[in-house]
């Protein structure tokens, strides 16, 4: 089930939305990117809640410059030994 939300913005916002295309479309892609973005869901959820494929989601990542793998340094290195050490 879906939820209607009213939203107030300024004309000279909603006329870039518009320029971008479907404008519902548009309005939550932006949504879905910024919480994927800030890890509030994954990418399974934010391709399900868009409704397209979960290798279109990583494409639409990759043209919006977000990074797919929110590692932090530390937990990067830490991926990196596990995935050896399974391969031993």
């Amino acid at each position: 089930m879906m939820a209607e939300v009213k939203l107030d913005l300024p004309p000279d916002l909603l006329k870039v939305l518009e320029s971008l295309g479907d404008l519902q479309q548009t309005i939550k892609e932006c949504i879905v990117l910024e919480l994927y973005r800030r890890g509030e869901i994954s990418t399974g959820k934010a391709a399900e809640v868009l409704g397209i494929s979960y290798r279109q989601f990583l494409d639409l990542l990759a043209k919006h410059k977000i990074p797919i793998f929110r590692y932090s340094p530390e937990e990067l290195e830490d991926e990196i030994r596990a995935a050896g050490e399974k391969k031993r």
